[in-house]
Protein backbone atom coordinates (compact mmCIF):
# COMPACT_ATOMS: atom_id res chain seq x y z
CA UNK A 1 0.00 0.00 0.00
CA UNK A 2 1.20 3.57 -0.51
CA UNK A 3 0.82 5.83 2.27
CA UNK A 4 0.63 9.94 2.11
CA UNK A 5 4.05 9.39 3.46
CA UNK A 6 5.41 7.40 0.83
CA UNK A 7 3.91 9.64 -1.98
CA UNK A 8 5.53 12.36 0.08
CA UNK A 9 8.75 11.00 -0.26
CA UNK A 10 8.82 9.33 -3.62
CA UNK A 11 7.43 13.02 -4.97
CA UNK A 12 10.78 14.89 -3.32
CA UNK A 13 13.06 11.88 -4.82
CA UNK A 14 11.32 12.57 -8.31
CA UNK A 15 11.45 16.27 -7.93
CA UNK A 16 15.24 16.23 -7.07
CA UNK A 17 16.70 13.52 -9.95
CA UNK A 18 14.59 15.87 -12.27
CA UNK A 19 17.28 18.71 -11.27
CA UNK A 20 20.09 16.75 -11.33
CA UNK A 21 19.00 15.38 -14.49
CA UNK A 22 18.97 19.23 -15.93
CA UNK A 23 22.31 19.69 -13.99
CA UNK A 24 23.79 17.32 -16.40
CA UNK A 25 22.06 17.65 -19.53
CA UNK A 26 23.25 21.52 -19.08
CA UNK A 27 27.08 20.42 -18.52
CA UNK A 28 26.78 17.80 -21.75
CA UNK A 29 24.95 20.25 -23.93
CA UNK A 30 25.78 23.57 -23.04
CA UNK A 31 23.51 25.19 -25.62
CA UNK A 32 20.66 23.19 -24.60
CA UNK A 33 17.33 25.60 -23.18
CA UNK A 34 16.14 24.64 -19.83
CA UNK A 35 11.79 24.79 -19.70
CA UNK A 36 10.01 22.32 -16.89
CA UNK A 37 10.83 19.47 -14.75
CA UNK A 38 7.94 18.54 -12.61
CA UNK A 39 7.48 14.60 -10.89
CA UNK A 40 4.52 12.74 -12.13
CA UNK A 41 2.93 9.70 -10.37
CA UNK A 42 5.03 7.25 -11.18
CA UNK A 43 8.45 9.48 -12.42
CA UNK A 44 9.48 12.64 -13.60
CA UNK A 45 10.09 14.34 -16.42
CA UNK A 46 12.14 17.39 -17.80
CA UNK A 47 11.64 19.36 -21.29
CA UNK A 48 14.43 21.14 -23.28
CA UNK A 49 15.26 23.31 -26.13
CA UNK A 50 17.84 21.12 -28.39
CA UNK A 51 18.61 21.90 -31.99
CA UNK A 52 19.71 18.10 -32.06
CA UNK A 53 16.86 15.41 -30.78
CA UNK A 54 18.05 13.37 -27.69
CA UNK A 55 18.96 9.76 -28.72
CA UNK A 56 19.29 6.62 -26.54
CA UNK A 57 22.65 6.92 -26.63
CA UNK A 58 22.91 10.56 -25.07
CA UNK A 59 20.54 9.03 -22.46
CA UNK A 60 23.01 6.42 -21.33
CA UNK A 61 25.13 9.26 -21.00
CA UNK A 62 23.29 11.28 -19.44
CA UNK A 63 22.52 8.51 -16.36
CA UNK A 64 26.03 7.62 -15.80
CA UNK A 65 26.82 11.78 -15.53
CA UNK A 66 23.77 11.34 -12.84
CA UNK A 67 25.16 8.49 -10.89
CA UNK A 68 28.68 10.90 -10.26
CA UNK A 69 26.69 13.59 -9.00
CA UNK A 70 24.15 11.70 -7.17
CA UNK A 71 27.53 10.17 -5.41
CA UNK A 72 28.61 13.37 -4.75
CA UNK A 73 26.47 14.07 -2.71
CA UNK A 74 25.80 17.80 -2.89
CA UNK A 75 23.04 19.48 -0.92
CA UNK A 76 19.78 20.89 -2.26
CA UNK A 77 19.93 24.47 -0.82
CA UNK A 78 16.32 27.00 -1.36
CA UNK A 79 16.95 30.46 -1.84
CA UNK A 80 14.59 33.52 -2.40
CA UNK A 81 14.79 36.03 -5.03
CA UNK A 82 13.21 39.38 -6.16
CA UNK A 83 11.98 39.51 -9.36
CA UNK A 84 14.54 41.21 -11.07
CA UNK A 85 17.06 39.30 -9.52
CA UNK A 86 15.67 36.20 -10.77
CA UNK A 87 14.63 37.79 -14.37
CA UNK A 88 18.49 38.63 -14.29
CA UNK A 89 19.64 35.07 -13.41
CA UNK A 90 17.43 33.67 -16.47
CA UNK A 91 18.57 36.08 -19.03
CA UNK A 92 19.93 33.23 -21.33
CA UNK A 93 16.90 31.23 -20.40
CA UNK A 94 13.97 32.02 -22.58
CA UNK A 95 11.74 29.86 -21.73
CA UNK A 96 12.41 30.18 -17.98
CA UNK A 97 11.68 34.58 -18.81
CA UNK A 98 8.43 33.03 -19.71
CA UNK A 99 7.97 30.81 -16.38
CA UNK A 100 8.76 34.00 -14.35
CA UNK A 101 6.39 36.04 -16.34
CA UNK A 102 3.32 34.07 -15.09
CA UNK A 103 4.14 33.95 -11.73
CA UNK A 104 2.05 36.76 -10.23
CA UNK A 105 2.75 39.73 -8.56
CA UNK A 106 3.67 39.23 -4.85
CA UNK A 107 4.12 35.17 -4.96
CA UNK A 108 7.34 34.12 -3.81
CA UNK A 109 10.31 33.44 -6.41
CA UNK A 110 12.41 30.47 -5.34
CA UNK A 111 14.92 28.28 -6.61
CA UNK A 112 16.95 25.19 -5.45
CA UNK A 113 20.03 24.74 -6.32
CA UNK A 114 23.19 21.74 -5.57
CA UNK A 115 26.59 22.40 -6.71
CA UNK A 116 26.43 24.94 -9.85
CA UNK A 117 23.34 24.20 -10.29
CA UNK A 118 20.06 26.19 -9.57
CA UNK A 119 16.72 26.26 -11.23
CA UNK A 120 13.52 27.84 -10.62
CA UNK A 121 11.53 26.16 -8.23
CA UNK A 122 9.38 25.69 -5.36
CA UNK A 123 10.33 22.35 -3.99
CA UNK A 124 10.20 20.05 -2.10
CA UNK A 125 13.35 18.15 -2.46
CA UNK A 126 15.48 15.55 -0.46
CA UNK A 127 17.99 16.84 1.30
CA UNK A 128 20.96 16.38 -0.82
CA UNK A 129 21.55 14.56 -4.10
CA UNK A 130 22.93 11.56 -2.07
CA UNK A 131 19.42 10.91 -0.34
CA UNK A 132 18.57 9.75 -4.18
CA UNK A 133 18.98 6.25 -3.45
CA UNK A 134 17.63 4.67 -7.68
CA UNK A 135 16.39 6.14 -11.03
CA UNK A 136 16.10 5.29 -14.41
CA UNK A 137 16.13 6.89 -17.32
CA UNK A 138 13.62 5.67 -19.80
CA UNK A 139 12.48 7.33 -23.06
CA UNK A 140 12.78 10.82 -24.97
CA UNK A 141 9.92 12.30 -26.99
CA UNK A 142 8.45 15.04 -28.51
CA UNK A 143 6.21 17.83 -26.20
CA UNK A 144 4.83 21.07 -27.51
CA UNK A 145 6.06 23.84 -25.42
CA UNK A 146 2.75 24.28 -22.81
CA UNK A 147 1.37 22.05 -25.10
CA UNK A 148 0.69 24.28 -27.95
CA UNK A 149 1.06 23.02 -31.40
CA UNK A 150 2.13 26.33 -32.18
CA UNK A 151 4.86 26.82 -29.82
CA UNK A 152 8.53 25.02 -30.49
CA UNK A 153 9.02 21.44 -29.96
CA UNK A 154 10.90 20.34 -26.82
CA UNK A 155 12.31 17.09 -26.13
CA UNK A 156 10.87 15.61 -23.46
CA UNK A 157 13.45 12.72 -21.37
CA UNK A 158 10.82 10.94 -19.10
CA UNK A 159 12.15 8.96 -15.81
CA UNK A 160 11.36 7.16 -13.02
CA UNK A 161 13.13 7.25 -9.50
CA UNK A 162 12.28 5.39 -6.14
CA UNK A 163 13.30 4.88 -2.64
CA UNK A 164 14.37 1.65 -3.02
CA UNK A 165 15.91 -1.18 -5.44
CA UNK A 166 12.64 -3.49 -4.85
CA UNK A 167 9.68 -0.77 -5.92
CA UNK A 168 11.96 0.33 -8.65
CA UNK A 169 11.94 -2.99 -10.17
CA UNK A 170 8.19 -3.81 -9.51
CA UNK A 171 7.58 -0.77 -11.77
CA UNK A 172 10.00 -1.73 -14.34
CA UNK A 173 8.27 -5.16 -14.38
CA UNK A 174 4.70 -3.26 -14.39
CA UNK A 175 5.58 -1.06 -17.80
CA UNK A 176 7.18 -4.10 -19.50
CA UNK A 177 3.58 -5.86 -18.90
CA UNK A 178 1.98 -2.47 -20.01
CA UNK A 179 3.91 -2.37 -23.20
CA UNK A 180 2.69 -6.23 -23.85
CA UNK A 181 -0.56 -5.22 -23.48
CA UNK A 182 -0.66 -1.85 -25.13
CA UNK A 183 -3.80 -1.67 -27.26
CA UNK A 184 -2.18 0.12 -30.15
CA UNK A 185 -0.05 -3.34 -30.76
CA UNK A 186 -2.85 -5.64 -29.74
CA UNK A 187 -5.49 -3.82 -31.99
CA UNK A 188 -3.17 -4.44 -35.03
CA UNK A 189 -2.04 -8.25 -34.09
CA UNK A 190 -5.58 -9.14 -33.41
CA UNK A 191 -7.23 -6.97 -36.36
CA UNK A 192 -9.49 -5.13 -34.05
CA UNK A 193 -9.08 -1.62 -35.56
CA UNK A 194 -7.18 1.03 -37.59
CA UNK A 195 -5.75 4.51 -37.67
CA UNK A 196 -5.34 6.34 -40.94
CA UNK A 197 -3.33 9.22 -41.85
CA UNK A 198 -5.65 9.18 -45.23
CA UNK A 199 -8.98 9.73 -42.73
CA UNK A 200 -7.61 11.86 -40.22
CA UNK A 201 -5.55 11.23 -36.90
CA UNK A 202 -7.77 10.41 -33.96
CA UNK A 203 -10.60 8.94 -36.28
CA UNK A 204 -11.05 5.58 -35.56
CA UNK A 205 -12.20 2.08 -37.91
CA UNK A 206 -13.43 -0.58 -36.24
CA UNK A 207 -12.65 -3.50 -38.20
CA UNK A 208 -14.92 -6.40 -37.91
CA UNK A 209 -13.67 -8.55 -34.90
CA UNK A 210 -13.57 -4.96 -33.00
CA UNK A 211 -16.97 -3.99 -34.17
CA UNK A 212 -18.57 -7.06 -33.14
CA UNK A 213 -16.55 -6.62 -29.46
CA UNK A 214 -18.54 -3.08 -29.65
CA UNK A 215 -21.83 -4.90 -30.52
CA UNK A 216 -21.83 -6.99 -27.08
CA UNK A 217 -21.21 -4.57 -25.15
CA UNK A 218 -23.65 -1.62 -26.58
CA UNK A 219 -26.36 -4.19 -26.39
CA UNK A 220 -25.75 -4.73 -23.11
CA UNK A 221 -25.67 -1.09 -22.11
CA UNK A 222 -28.80 -0.61 -24.26
CA UNK A 223 -30.30 -3.63 -22.29
CA UNK A 224 -28.84 -2.58 -18.65
CA UNK A 225 -30.91 0.74 -19.37
CA UNK A 226 -34.30 0.09 -20.87
CA UNK A 227 -34.42 -2.22 -17.59
CA UNK A 228 -33.74 0.68 -15.38
CA UNK A 229 -36.61 2.89 -16.92
CA UNK A 230 -34.41 4.92 -19.14
CA UNK A 231 -35.68 6.28 -22.72
CA UNK A 232 -32.75 5.80 -25.79
CA UNK A 233 -32.98 8.48 -28.69
CA UNK A 234 -30.93 9.31 -31.78
CA UNK A 235 -29.78 12.73 -32.02
CA UNK A 236 -27.88 14.48 -35.28
CA UNK A 237 -24.38 14.60 -35.42
CA UNK A 238 -23.93 18.85 -36.39
CA UNK A 239 -26.21 21.47 -35.09
CA UNK A 240 -26.90 25.10 -35.91
CA UNK A 241 -25.24 27.63 -34.55
CA UNK A 242 -27.43 29.52 -32.33
CA UNK A 243 -28.27 25.97 -30.60
CA UNK A 244 -24.32 25.96 -29.78
CA UNK A 245 -24.32 29.81 -28.29
CA UNK A 246 -27.61 28.92 -26.28
CA UNK A 247 -25.65 26.12 -24.25
CA UNK A 248 -22.46 28.16 -23.95
CA UNK A 249 -20.08 26.12 -25.89
CA UNK A 250 -19.68 28.47 -28.64
CA UNK A 251 -18.31 30.75 -25.65
CA UNK A 252 -16.60 28.00 -23.08
CA UNK A 253 -15.21 25.63 -25.68
CA UNK A 254 -15.13 26.29 -28.79
CA UNK A 255 -11.00 25.83 -29.37
CA UNK A 256 -11.97 22.41 -29.09
CA UNK A 257 -15.01 22.08 -31.98
CA UNK A 258 -14.17 21.86 -35.17
CA UNK A 259 -14.92 24.87 -37.93
CA UNK A 260 -18.21 25.58 -39.25
CA UNK A 261 -19.72 24.95 -42.50
CA UNK A 262 -22.01 27.51 -43.69
CA UNK A 263 -25.11 26.09 -44.79
CA UNK A 264 -28.31 28.28 -45.85
CA UNK A 265 -26.85 30.97 -44.89
CA UNK A 266 -26.37 29.34 -41.17
CA UNK A 267 -23.54 28.21 -39.67
CA UNK A 268 -23.92 24.22 -38.21
CA UNK A 269 -21.05 22.68 -36.08
CA UNK A 270 -19.80 19.08 -35.29
CA UNK A 271 -21.27 18.54 -32.37
CA UNK A 272 -19.10 18.16 -29.42
CA UNK A 273 -21.68 16.90 -26.77
CA UNK A 274 -25.34 15.77 -26.81
CA UNK A 275 -26.44 17.50 -24.25
CA UNK A 276 -28.12 20.52 -25.86
CA UNK A 277 -30.38 17.46 -28.31
CA UNK A 278 -31.02 15.95 -25.25
CA UNK A 279 -32.66 18.90 -24.00
CA UNK A 280 -34.38 19.89 -27.02
CA UNK A 281 -36.03 16.79 -26.98
CA UNK A 282 -37.23 17.79 -23.07
CA UNK A 283 -38.48 20.82 -24.59
CA UNK A 284 -40.44 18.96 -26.89
CA UNK A 285 -43.36 18.59 -24.73
CA UNK A 286 -45.09 20.52 -22.12
CA UNK A 287 -43.77 18.09 -18.57
CA UNK A 288 -45.21 17.57 -15.29
CA UNK A 289 -43.65 16.19 -12.65
CA UNK A 290 -45.51 13.16 -13.00
CA UNK A 291 -43.09 12.97 -16.02
CA UNK A 292 -39.94 13.31 -13.84
CA UNK A 293 -37.38 11.70 -13.52
CA UNK A 294 -36.96 11.52 -17.24
CA UNK A 295 -33.94 9.57 -17.81
CA UNK A 296 -32.92 9.65 -21.69
CA UNK A 297 -29.66 8.33 -22.78
CA UNK A 298 -27.98 7.86 -26.35
CA UNK A 299 -24.83 6.17 -27.75
CA UNK A 300 -23.93 9.56 -29.51
CA UNK A 301 -21.21 9.90 -31.48
CA UNK A 302 -19.43 13.81 -31.02
CA UNK A 303 -16.14 15.38 -32.20
CA UNK A 304 -13.81 17.60 -30.38
CA UNK A 305 -10.47 19.14 -31.30
CA UNK A 306 -7.57 17.71 -29.58
CA UNK A 307 -4.58 18.59 -30.16
CA UNK A 308 -2.31 16.52 -32.50
CA UNK A 309 0.38 15.71 -30.35
CA UNK A 310 -1.99 14.13 -27.38
CA UNK A 311 -3.55 11.73 -29.61
CA UNK A 312 -3.08 8.39 -28.68
CA UNK A 313 -4.62 5.42 -30.23
CA UNK A 314 -8.01 4.92 -28.91
CA UNK A 315 -7.94 6.25 -25.52
CA UNK A 316 -7.35 10.09 -27.06
CA UNK A 317 -9.27 10.74 -30.53
CA UNK A 318 -10.80 13.18 -32.61
CA UNK A 319 -14.30 11.22 -33.09
CA UNK A 320 -16.22 9.28 -30.44
CA UNK A 321 -19.42 7.55 -29.27
CA UNK A 322 -20.40 8.38 -25.31
CA UNK A 323 -22.21 6.39 -23.42
CA UNK A 324 -24.33 9.17 -22.51
CA UNK A 325 -27.56 9.94 -20.75
CA UNK A 326 -29.13 13.48 -18.93
CA UNK A 327 -31.74 12.88 -16.20
CA UNK A 328 -34.23 15.28 -15.30
CA UNK A 329 -35.70 15.62 -11.96
CA UNK A 330 -36.67 17.55 -8.80
CA UNK A 331 -34.71 18.36 -5.80
CA UNK A 332 -36.09 15.29 -4.03
CA UNK A 333 -35.76 13.01 -6.41
CA UNK A 334 -31.89 13.90 -6.60
CA UNK A 335 -30.54 11.42 -3.76
CA UNK A 336 -32.56 8.26 -5.21
CA UNK A 337 -31.23 9.21 -8.67
CA UNK A 338 -27.60 9.30 -7.75
CA UNK A 339 -27.97 5.71 -6.40
CA UNK A 340 -29.70 4.40 -8.98
CA UNK A 341 -26.65 5.59 -11.41
CA UNK A 342 -23.74 3.84 -8.65
CA UNK A 343 -26.15 0.71 -9.00
CA UNK A 344 -26.00 0.96 -13.02
CA UNK A 345 -22.09 1.43 -12.75
CA UNK A 346 -20.89 -1.00 -10.71
CA UNK A 347 -22.76 -3.66 -12.28
CA UNK A 348 -21.69 -2.50 -15.56
CA UNK A 349 -18.51 -2.19 -15.32
CA UNK A 350 -18.08 -5.31 -12.41
CA UNK A 351 -19.60 -7.48 -15.73
CA UNK A 352 -16.45 -6.34 -17.78
CA UNK A 353 -13.57 -7.50 -14.76
CA UNK A 354 -13.49 -4.43 -13.12
CA UNK A 355 -14.09 -4.43 -9.54
CA UNK A 356 -11.57 -2.11 -7.85
CA UNK A 357 -12.57 1.46 -7.98
CA UNK A 358 -11.44 4.92 -6.51
CA UNK A 359 -14.14 7.45 -5.88
CA UNK A 360 -13.78 11.58 -6.22
CA UNK A 361 -16.25 14.27 -5.60
CA UNK A 362 -15.28 17.70 -6.62
CA UNK A 363 -16.87 20.77 -5.37
CA UNK A 364 -18.24 24.31 -6.48
CA UNK A 365 -15.18 26.15 -7.85
CA UNK A 366 -14.73 29.67 -7.14
CA UNK A 367 -16.28 30.64 -10.43
CA UNK A 368 -19.87 28.86 -10.57
CA UNK A 369 -23.72 29.53 -11.87
CA UNK A 370 -26.37 28.74 -9.58
CA UNK A 371 -27.06 29.25 -5.96
CA UNK A 372 -25.72 28.71 -3.24
CA UNK A 373 -28.13 26.58 -1.98
CA UNK A 374 -28.59 24.45 -5.39
CA UNK A 375 -24.74 24.21 -4.73
CA UNK A 376 -25.26 23.03 -1.25
CA UNK A 377 -28.23 20.56 -2.16
CA UNK A 378 -26.42 19.13 -5.06
CA UNK A 379 -23.01 18.69 -3.33
CA UNK A 380 -25.15 16.74 0.13
CA UNK A 381 -26.63 14.68 -2.06
CA UNK A 382 -23.39 13.30 -4.27
CA UNK A 383 -22.04 13.17 -0.40
CA UNK A 384 -24.59 11.26 1.25
CA UNK A 385 -25.14 8.54 -1.37
CA UNK A 386 -21.38 8.06 -1.17
CA UNK A 387 -21.43 7.89 2.61
CA UNK A 388 -24.48 5.47 2.61
CA UNK A 389 -22.84 2.84 0.43
CA UNK A 390 -20.48 2.86 2.53
CA UNK A 391 -17.79 4.39 -0.09
CA UNK A 392 -13.96 5.59 0.20
CA UNK A 393 -13.40 9.06 -1.88
CA UNK A 394 -11.10 11.72 -1.64
CA UNK A 395 -12.81 15.50 -2.34
CA UNK A 396 -11.52 17.86 -4.19
CA UNK A 397 -12.58 21.29 -3.20
CA UNK A 398 -12.95 23.70 -5.79
CA UNK A 399 -12.64 20.69 -8.67
CA UNK A 400 -16.14 20.97 -10.06
CA UNK A 401 -17.36 21.97 -13.36
CA UNK A 402 -18.65 25.80 -13.21
CA UNK A 403 -22.16 24.30 -13.45
CA UNK A 404 -22.19 21.74 -10.95
CA UNK A 405 -20.04 19.47 -9.20
CA UNK A 406 -19.66 15.82 -9.86
CA UNK A 407 -18.55 12.34 -8.61
CA UNK A 408 -15.60 10.49 -10.47
CA UNK A 409 -14.92 6.36 -10.38
CA UNK A 410 -11.64 5.54 -11.38
CA UNK A 411 -10.97 1.87 -12.19
CA UNK A 412 -8.61 -0.02 -11.46
CA UNK A 413 -6.61 -2.63 -14.40
CA UNK A 414 -5.12 -5.92 -14.25
CA UNK A 415 -1.72 -4.96 -13.32
CA UNK A 416 -3.00 -1.92 -11.07
CA UNK A 417 -3.12 1.05 -13.43
CA UNK A 418 -6.07 3.86 -13.03
CA UNK A 419 -8.72 4.85 -15.45
CA UNK A 420 -10.88 7.89 -15.30
CA UNK A 421 -14.35 6.26 -16.43
CA UNK A 422 -17.78 6.89 -15.15
CA UNK A 423 -18.37 10.46 -14.62
CA UNK A 424 -21.81 11.81 -12.66
CA UNK A 425 -22.57 15.24 -12.89
CA UNK A 426 -24.41 17.88 -11.65
CA UNK A 427 -25.69 20.86 -14.32
CA UNK A 428 -27.58 24.36 -13.05
CA UNK A 429 -26.11 25.94 -16.15
CA UNK A 430 -27.69 24.53 -18.96
CA UNK A 431 -31.53 24.10 -17.32
CA UNK A 432 -31.29 28.25 -16.65
CA UNK A 433 -29.90 28.64 -20.54
CA UNK A 434 -32.61 26.89 -21.98
CA UNK A 435 -35.41 28.25 -19.58
CA UNK A 436 -36.09 24.44 -18.48
CA UNK A 437 -39.74 24.04 -17.10
CA UNK A 438 -41.56 21.64 -15.61
CA UNK A 439 -45.80 21.94 -14.06
CA UNK A 440 -45.11 21.18 -10.21
CA UNK A 441 -48.02 19.37 -8.06
CA UNK A 442 -48.76 22.83 -6.96
CA UNK A 443 -49.73 24.16 -10.53
CA UNK A 444 -46.47 26.65 -10.96
CA UNK A 445 -43.47 26.11 -13.14
CA UNK A 446 -40.20 25.04 -11.73
CA UNK A 447 -37.11 24.65 -12.97
CA UNK A 448 -35.96 20.48 -13.22
CA UNK A 449 -32.14 19.62 -11.57
CA UNK A 450 -30.26 18.09 -14.70
CA UNK A 451 -27.72 15.42 -14.17
CA UNK A 452 -25.21 13.92 -16.75
CA UNK A 453 -23.75 10.72 -16.22
CA UNK A 454 -21.36 8.69 -18.73
CA UNK A 455 -20.49 5.28 -17.39
CA UNK A 456 -17.87 3.92 -19.83
CA UNK A 457 -16.71 7.32 -20.46
CA UNK A 458 -16.24 7.06 -24.42
CA UNK A 459 -16.74 3.27 -25.94
CA UNK A 460 -13.49 4.14 -28.29
CA UNK A 461 -11.67 4.66 -25.05
CA UNK A 462 -13.46 1.92 -23.16
CA UNK A 463 -12.13 -0.31 -25.47
CA UNK A 464 -9.07 0.50 -25.78
CA UNK A 465 -8.66 0.09 -21.26
CA UNK A 466 -10.76 -3.20 -22.08
CA UNK A 467 -7.94 -4.38 -24.44
CA UNK A 468 -4.80 -3.19 -22.17
CA UNK A 469 -7.12 -4.97 -19.14
CA UNK A 470 -7.41 -8.71 -21.00
CA UNK A 471 -4.08 -8.14 -22.97
CA UNK A 472 -6.43 -8.42 -25.93
CA UNK A 473 -7.43 -12.19 -24.06
CA UNK A 474 -11.24 -11.33 -23.94
CA UNK A 475 -13.38 -13.20 -21.63
CA UNK A 476 -15.79 -15.49 -23.80
CA UNK A 477 -18.68 -13.47 -23.47
CA UNK A 478 -16.83 -10.80 -25.56
CA UNK A 479 -14.48 -12.60 -27.73
CA UNK A 480 -15.21 -11.52 -31.44
CA UNK A 481 -14.21 -15.32 -32.37
CA UNK A 482 -15.51 -17.57 -29.11
CA UNK A 483 -14.28 -21.38 -30.72
CA UNK A 484 -11.99 -22.33 -33.51
CA UNK A 485 -12.83 -25.38 -35.10
CA UNK A 486 -9.06 -27.13 -36.24
CA UNK A 487 -9.44 -30.00 -38.16
CA UNK A 488 -6.27 -32.73 -38.30
CA UNK A 489 -6.89 -33.68 -41.91
CA UNK A 490 -8.50 -32.80 -45.07
CA UNK A 491 -10.97 -35.49 -44.47
CA UNK A 492 -11.66 -34.09 -41.05
CA UNK A 493 -13.07 -30.63 -42.97
CA UNK A 494 -16.55 -31.97 -43.44
CA UNK A 495 -17.67 -32.37 -39.70
CA UNK A 496 -15.99 -29.35 -38.93
CA UNK A 497 -17.99 -27.37 -41.20
CA UNK A 498 -21.02 -29.69 -39.66
CA UNK A 499 -20.37 -28.87 -36.38
CA UNK A 500 -19.70 -25.06 -37.19
CA UNK A 501 -23.13 -24.22 -38.37
CA UNK A 502 -24.61 -26.31 -35.81
CA UNK A 503 -22.63 -23.76 -33.50
CA UNK A 504 -23.54 -20.82 -35.36
CA UNK A 505 -27.59 -21.68 -35.20
CA UNK A 506 -27.01 -21.99 -31.37
CA UNK A 507 -25.33 -18.47 -31.62
CA UNK A 508 -21.77 -19.43 -30.72
CA UNK A 509 -19.20 -17.33 -32.80
CA UNK A 510 -17.11 -19.87 -34.35
CA UNK A 511 -14.75 -20.02 -37.31
CA UNK A 512 -13.37 -23.53 -39.21
CA UNK A 513 -9.17 -23.45 -39.87
CA UNK A 514 -9.49 -25.68 -42.62
CA UNK A 515 -5.91 -24.21 -43.99
CA UNK A 516 -3.24 -27.28 -45.49
CA UNK A 517 -1.41 -26.39 -42.47
CA UNK A 518 -0.15 -28.97 -39.47
CA UNK A 519 -2.53 -29.24 -36.26
CA UNK A 520 0.43 -27.33 -34.15
CA UNK A 521 0.39 -24.46 -36.00
CA UNK A 522 -3.15 -24.02 -36.64
CA UNK A 523 -3.04 -24.56 -32.71
CA UNK A 524 -0.33 -21.67 -32.51
CA UNK A 525 -2.27 -19.53 -34.40
CA UNK A 526 -5.67 -19.40 -32.72
CA UNK A 527 -3.65 -19.15 -29.55
CA UNK A 528 -1.90 -15.91 -30.71
CA UNK A 529 -5.24 -14.54 -31.19
CA UNK A 530 -6.78 -15.53 -28.19
CA UNK A 531 -9.42 -17.42 -28.70
CA UNK A 532 -11.03 -19.04 -25.89
CA UNK A 533 -11.18 -22.25 -27.57
CA UNK A 534 -9.99 -24.67 -29.77
CA UNK A 535 -12.57 -27.46 -30.59
CA UNK A 536 -9.44 -30.35 -32.66
CA UNK A 537 -11.64 -33.13 -35.03
CA UNK A 538 -10.13 -35.91 -35.77
CA UNK A 539 -10.52 -39.29 -36.50
CA UNK A 540 -11.22 -40.14 -32.90
CA UNK A 541 -13.84 -36.82 -32.86
CA UNK A 542 -15.27 -37.92 -35.35
CA UNK A 543 -15.93 -41.58 -34.54
CA UNK A 544 -17.24 -40.74 -31.13
CA UNK A 545 -19.04 -37.43 -32.23
CA UNK A 546 -17.39 -35.31 -29.98
CA UNK A 547 -14.25 -32.39 -29.83
CA UNK A 548 -11.04 -32.31 -28.75
CA UNK A 549 -10.75 -28.87 -26.31
CA UNK A 550 -8.04 -26.94 -25.93
CA UNK A 551 -8.05 -23.28 -23.64
CA UNK A 552 -5.87 -20.36 -25.11
CA UNK A 553 -4.29 -20.89 -21.86
CA UNK A 554 -2.47 -24.12 -23.40
CA UNK A 555 -4.52 -26.64 -21.15
CA UNK A 556 -5.66 -29.69 -23.24
CA UNK A 557 -9.12 -30.99 -21.76
CA UNK A 558 -8.79 -33.72 -23.82
CA UNK A 559 -11.60 -35.17 -26.01
CA UNK A 560 -14.96 -33.72 -24.75
CA UNK A 561 -18.63 -34.67 -25.25
CA UNK A 562 -20.00 -31.76 -27.18
CA UNK A 563 -22.99 -30.56 -25.00
CA UNK A 564 -21.06 -31.08 -21.88
CA UNK A 565 -18.24 -28.54 -23.37
CA UNK A 566 -21.31 -26.39 -24.79
CA UNK A 567 -23.04 -26.24 -21.80
CA UNK A 568 -19.91 -24.82 -19.63
CA UNK A 569 -19.55 -21.80 -22.54
CA UNK A 570 -23.23 -20.77 -22.57
CA UNK A 571 -22.71 -20.47 -18.53
CA UNK A 572 -19.42 -18.28 -19.16
CA UNK A 573 -21.72 -15.84 -21.77
CA UNK A 574 -24.61 -15.93 -19.76
CA UNK A 575 -22.83 -14.92 -16.62
CA UNK A 576 -20.46 -12.70 -18.09
CA UNK A 577 -17.56 -14.54 -16.43
CA UNK A 578 -14.31 -12.90 -16.87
Amino acid sequence: MVTDGLKDLREKIRHSTAHVMADVVKQLYPDVKLAIGPPTADGFYYDFMVATPFTEEDLEKIEKAMQKVISNNLPFIYSEYSRDEIVDMNQSEPLKLEVISDIPEGEIISTYSHGEFEDLCAGPHVESTGDIPVFKLLNVAGAYWRGDENRPMLQRIYGTAFESQDAMDEHLGRLEEAQRRDHRVLGRELDLFSIHEETGPGLIIWHPKGARVRSLFEDFWRDEHYKRGYDLIYTPNIGRENLWRTSGHLDFFQENMFAPSETDAQNYYLKPMNCPFHIMYYKSSLRSYRDLPMKVGELGTVYRYERGGTLHGMLRVRGFTQDDAHIFCMPEQIESEIDSVLDLTFDLLQAFGFDDYTMNLSTKPTKAVGSDEQWEVAENSLRKTLDSRGLEYEVEEGGGAFYGPKIDVNIRDAIGRSWQCTTVQFDFNLPERFALNYIGEDGDSHQPYMVHRAIFGSLERFMGILIEHYGGAFPTWLAPVQIKIIPIADRHIGYGIALRDQLSERGIRCEIDDRSERMNAKVRDAQLAKIPYMFIVGDREVESKTVGVRLRSGEDLGAVDLNEVLERIVLEVEEKIT
